[in-house]
């Protein structure tokens, strides 16, 4: 696969595999402009004196002291960033978007509750609300007079939406729906007013609804007794013979899987961003803690192993930021180049179709990544960090939902091969043309090696690498499976997790090369560091699940030939990552931070 950087229009989602970009293509932190800079500023500063302050009560469920904090920020103009400004909401982009989301990520109790306010519980107006509903809804949603929540998991249908037993009729005299069923896991259960309801109209057709919690039949449960996320109000929901005014059907009759499926979209790009901050937040207290910390007579951050952990902490959150920030980048050149006069709501929606399969990326590698980040940090602070008095052993717990909601991981893995093959079989991402050129390649056999050109020649061999080991690995599953390949989720989802690390690993080089372009090299040194540390292991994982593909397809000779190419496309030397941990450790204990913020 060539690494000529090539001339093309807004990428298409998923064209990652087999496109080269170029740095200038990819956003990155350091491109934030200073409005950007100063919402995120307002966002930290309200989180740090008015929510950090309230967590015991939070913790406690205080009544009406979540709800009273979605106000004062909904006053202070932080909800209504995906509300176009004519229903009085700000318009932000997905990038603004991303960094407001991170900065209130401190607390994970809040940041679910904002997200499931102002995001999940906003944004099916915004998208898919008449004129009527957004006049009526979307301003009083902006400023936290109203408050939202979205109603899709029952007890028998969490991943499996569509088997919603919650159903609907159109009452003898047509002027409401009557809506029957039970709603589960709802965040912001317990106080919002506004719901987002699903259920099947003449118990087949998946539709939505708008619904609020005075209308005839509505109630909620009692609070949820959760492992995690204790400050967020988490109910059932109960609808017997609800009455819904028809003009609040939302969409289309039979429609709510589009509903669905885009605000899901839409919530798993957002996990992402959540999960960045929340990491940040776990590696600022354990690294703080390694430097106050002494054991046989020094602090534990002089320690080798503790430095190793708190590196990596860094290193992949700097890898789940860059895929993020440029996804978010993506959306919004998508949305901008629609022109002037296009209908921004279409555009976003059709952004979150297109980019569907990154939004799953940032879903699973971002939970996966807060999840090792607070893992890692209860080892640091040892037993204290197994003690409610301390801060990580709350994160810890509310950290581990996030691979379940919005999707489990498991489903999201599955969902990212089967809407890659669903774009190729269409035309929208030239897989099958690459496979075949990956063909001719490798009957042409091993060419001889090139010498290295500049600093980062090994780096882009690598990249090329891993999405040829995708192409291979992929080519032989669908050879084997064809249509049922679907069936082999194991299969796919190794091939899944070689995708994402594709992404990763693209994002994180070419925004170390724009900084280094930008900055000059002395100065992103560190950066550098981080993206080369990142690829070395990235790529080993790349060879493991490839191999486990390939072996799982082949066998013989034809398995033994093919394990050769990819070991051929996967060589390389061996890096010094030891010392480049090193080096970013260090950066982390001086300022008792994420390194590379705002780079």
């Amino acid at each position: 696969m060539s690494t000529t950087p090539v001339a093309h229009a807004v990428s298409r989602g998923g064209s990652f595999l087999v496109e080269v970009c170029t740095p200038e293509d990819v956003f990155t932190p350091a491109d934030l402009n200073d409005d950007q800079k100063l919402i995120g500023q307002t966002a930290e500063e309200f989180v740090t004196n008015e929510v950090l302050p309230a967590i015991p009560d939070l913790e406690l469920h205080t009544p009406g002291l979540m709800a009273d904090l979605l106000k004062k920020a909904g006053e202070i103009g932080l909800l209504g960033g995906n509300i176009p400004e004519a229903y009085g909401g700000a318009g932000l982009g997905k990038v603004t978007s991303v960094v407001l989301a991170e900065k209130l990520s401190k607390y994970a109790s809040f940041v679910v509750s904002y997200g499931a306010h102002s995001g999940i519980g906003t944004l099916p107006i915004v998208l898919f609300g008449t004129e009527a509903q957004k006049q009526k809804y979307l301003p009083a949603l902006a400023t936290g007079e109203k408050l939202a929540a979205y109603c899709l998991s029952e007890p028998q249908a969490g991943s499996d939406a569509q088997n919603s037993r919650t159903r609907a009729v159109l009452s003898s005299d047509g002027q409401n729906w009557i809506l029957n069923g039970q709603k589960m896991w709802i965040t912001n259960g317990g106080f919002a007013d506004v719901y987002i309801i699903f259920a099947k109209v003449d118990g087949e057709k998946f539709s939505s609804f708008i619904v609020e919690r005075g209308f005839p039949g509505f109630s909620a449960g009692a609070e949820e007794k959760k492992m995690g996320l204790k400050g967020s109000s988490t109910t059932a929901l109960f609808l017997e013979n609800c009455q819904v005014p028809k003009e609040n059907l939302l969409h289309e009759v039979g429609r709510g899987h589009i509903v669905a499926f885009n605000i899901l979209n839409s919530g798993r790009f957002s996990l992402g961003a959540y999960c960045i901050g929340g990491a940040k937040y776990t590696l600022e207290a354990a690294a703080k803690y390694s430097k106050e910390r002494t054991a046989f007579g020094k602090p534990i951050g002089d320690f080798g192993l503790i430095r190793a952990k708190l590196a990596e902490i860094a290193i992949q959150t700097y890898a789940v930021e860059s895929m993020i920030f440029r996804s978010a980048g993506l959306m919004d050149q998508s949305i901008e180049a629609a022109g002037p006069g296009a209908d921004l709501s279409q555009q976003t929606m059709k952004a979150y179709e297109e980019y569907a399969i990154e939004s799953s990326i940032s879903k699973v590698y971002g939970s996966e990544l807060l999840d090792f980040a607070v893992d890692e940090a209860v080892q640091i602070f040892g037993g204290y960090g197994f003690h409610e008095d301390y801060p990580v052993a709350r994160a810890y717990r509310d950290s581990r939902v996030n691979r379940i909601f919005e999707g489990t991981n498991e489903i999201n893995r599955m969902l990212i091969i089967q809407m890659l093959m669903k774009r190729a079989l269409g035309g929208a991402v030239p897989l099958l043309q690459a496979g075949a050129k990956l063909r001719e390649e490798i009957l042409a056999g091993p060419s001889f090696e090139e010498p290295p050109t500049d600093a980062w020649t090994a780096e882009e061999k690598i990249l090329s690498g891993v999405k040829k080991a995708f192409l291979l690995s992929a080519g032989a599953a669908m050879e084997k499976h064809r249509e049922r390949l679907a069936d082999q989720q194991e299969v796919v989802a190794a091939l899944s997790n070689i995708v994402m690390e594709c992404y990763a690993i693209e994002s994180c080089l070419r925004r170390a090369q724009k900084a280094e372009v930008a900055r000059g090299p002395q100065r992103t040194a560190l950066l550098a560091d981080a993206a080369r540390v990142f690829l070395n292991d990235a790529a080993d994982r790349v060879e493991v699940e490839a191999r486990q593909t390939l072996a799982a397809v082949l066998d013989g000779d034809m398995l033994r030939t093919q394990l050769a190419v990819l070991r051929r496309f996967l060589k390389r030397d061996a890096a010094n990552t030891i010392a480049m941990r090193q080096r970013i450790a260090a950066a982390i204990l001086t300022g008792a931070r994420y390194p590379f913020e705002g780079q």
